[in-house]
């Protein structure tokens, strides 16, 4: 989807709202007229019921006042609804498609990108749209109608009123350009420092075990005192602004009330006209006051919009591709290459290329860093390759739907995690009503059924991540049970048995027996070799590139003889040193 196509989603957002922005309009114009009703009365009391002493009149206006003031209420009382469902609309119409692109970023960039970010803009943007302060940007249209009506009263009213009008707009310019930046760095840094507590608590027993509690804690407060730095400055910026703000209308207020009370006593003007006049003005000014005392919260819903626009930008809602027939058992990854982002950095993969037919088990084996991870990745699709091609039974994998290829190909992570759900929720992929015949059936080829029959509560336990109710290889069964549950024709198990025990690893070579019998095929990234026992093929990768494929007993046989050579070379060296010593 192209950037054009973007601004058309955001184009398309505010369409949708279009309707309740026109109520909001049409209401803010029945309630601004409503609200001359003070000042008129004041003016029809001080100038008519004083003078003439008729109560018939001053009851008259008086119900007539509550009538329009009942009406006033109704129409704020609509406005309000309205604008908290202009909030909720625009989450209804973000919200997914912020989590879905928050979710993918995470998944393509291996789980370091903005999304929590875009979700706490989008909050930050659904708070001020559902907000009283967005009344008041309706209101503001109303200044120099109100102000206007003020010249009606007298033109020395008008200009003083418009003159403090003026300087209290100037203000509101001043306060914008004075506290963005500073609004925009604090927000970098609550991010920043929200970020680093999340890695801490996801690896907090990594963080409590090894001692660096004190060194995490001291990190993420100084990002926390950085950005509350910036934030005290901006808001003490706003602050002043707005107090200035504020006591310098309360100032035009009596300043208007001292010069129409010079004109009374001039015979130039009205008492009743001296009031409205006063009353209005005070109307006219107060959504700039109010604005005004908002400032910081629209500060950071217009960054948040600006934000969650360059991110929807970077991240385009995929085109569902045309549905293909359910494929078989067959990849093929053709001279795949796969390039570091870091400018100058070798890359990570290079001249990758083998097939797995139905029914055959491929074997990745090679030291830590090898690669091994970065080929699951883009067998599963989360990083398209720099070079070369992966299809699945001749289709790539870009033409397949990602739930479907989700569906297609089941993946147990070198990092296992699970999400707070039940036992059945989290085999079933967190479904919303998962199909226990599927969980079960699933959990039994997985060889996982009798370990989850002995929790407290069966497939109906809650998992938390972090209780500590599962061990390490339970949650590697389990995880590979969530893998099963779609009924894969691909399974990637990327060091599948690095906390499993004898039994478990037993268990685990039963179920790519399994897949094998049934046509599937498997591929088993792995360095131990308990985990490419019942592998028809090796691949092996070292820095990247594919050094050796063939049967298995014939790579492990290879690898056996090179590992033997290297070690007799090691002993003549050995020899030849001591014999030297001892001459």
């Amino acid at each position: 989807m192209s950037k054009a196509q973007d601004r058309n989603e955001f184009t398309l957002a505010r369409a949708r709202s279009r309707s309740l922005f026109w109520a909001v309009a049409l209401f803010s114009f029945f309630a601004n007229l409503l609200m001359l009703t003070g000042p008129l009365f004041m003016l029809q009391v001080y100038d008519r019921v004083l003078g003439s002493r008729s109560e018939e009149t001053l009851v008259a206006l008086f119900l007539l006042v509550t009538a329009l003031y009942l009406f006033y209420g109704l129409l704020e009382f609509a406005r309000g609804r309205v604008t908290a469902r202009i909030g909720a609309r625009l989450q209804a119409v973000f919200g997914r498609r912020v989590f879905g692109a928050a979710i993918e970023r995470a998944a393509l960039r291996n789980g370091q990108g903005p999304g929590g970010a875009a979700l706490q803009d989008l909050d930050s943007v659904r708070g001020v749209f559902g907000s009283p302060v967005l009344l008041a940007f309706f209101d503001l249209p109303w200044t120099p109608v109100f102000l206007a009506a003020i010249f009606l009263f007298h033109p020395m009213l008008g200009w003083l009123s418009l003159a403090g009008a003026a300087i209290l707009v100037v203000v509101t310019l001043v306060n914008r350009m004075v506290t963005q930046k500073g609004l925009d760095g604090s927000n970098h840094m609550a991010h920043a420092a929200q970020r680093l507590a999340r890695q801490a608590e996801e690896g907090g027993a990594l963080v409590w075990s090894q001692g660096m509690a004190p060194v995490m804690s001291e990190r993420w407060a100084r990002l926390q005192e950085e950005a509350g730095a910036r934030g005290l400055n901006a808001n003490d910026r706003t602050g002043g602004f707005s107090s200035f703000s504020k006591a310098f209308r309360f100032f035009l207020q009596s300043a208007i009330l001292a010069l129409g009370a010079w004109l009374v006593l001039r015979g130039e003007l009205t008492p009743g006209a001296m009031i409205a006049a006063s009353i209005m003005f005070g109307r006219a000014l107060a959504p700039v006051d109010q604005v005004l005392g908002q400032w910081p919260a629209i500060q950071r819903a217009r960054s948040g919009w600006r934000s969650l626009r360059e991110f929807l930008a970077a991240m385009p809602a995929r085109r569902k591709p045309t549905d293909l027939p359910d494929p078989e058992a067959r990849l093929s990854v053709s001279g795949v290459a796969l390039r570091n982002s870091a400018q100058g950095a070798p890359p990570i993969l290079y001249g990758i290329s083998f097939e797995v037919n139905p029914g055959e088990a491929l074997g990745v084996i090679g030291k830590s860093g090898a690669g091994k991870t970065s080929l699951a990745r883009l067998i599963l699709g989360l990083v398209p390759p720099s070079a070369g091609e992966v299809r699945l039974d001749g289709a790539t994998l870009d033409q397949f739907d990602p739930e479907r290829l989700g569906r297609l190909i089941g993946c147990l992570p070198q990092e296992v995690r699970f999400f707070d759900g039940t036992v059945a929720e989290n085999i079933a992929h967190m479904a919303l009503e998962p199909d226990p015949a599927r969980v079960v059936a699933a959990a039994q080829l997985a060889r996982v059924h009798e370990i989850v029959l002995r929790l407290p509560k069966g497939y109906d336990t809650p998992l938390v991540e972090g209780d500590g109710l599962l061990s390490g290889g339970q949650r590697q069964r389990l995880a590979l049970a969530r893998a099963l549950y779609h009924d894969p024709v691909l399974l990637v198990l990327d060091e599948p048995n690095s906390a499993l025990d004898a039994d478990g690893s037993e268990a685990l070579n039963v179920v790519v027996s399994d897949m094998k019998k049934a046509g599937k095929s498997v591929i088993v990234m792995t360095h131990r070799p308990s985990a490419i026992a019942v592998c028809d093929r090796i691949l092996v990768i070292d820095n990247g590139q594919q050094k050796a494929l063939g049967p298995r007993d014939e790579i492990v046989r290879s690898l056996m003889r090179n590992a033997g050579d290297v070690q007799r070379s090691i002993g003549s060296v050995r020899g030849t040193t001591v014999q030297g010593a001892g001459g």
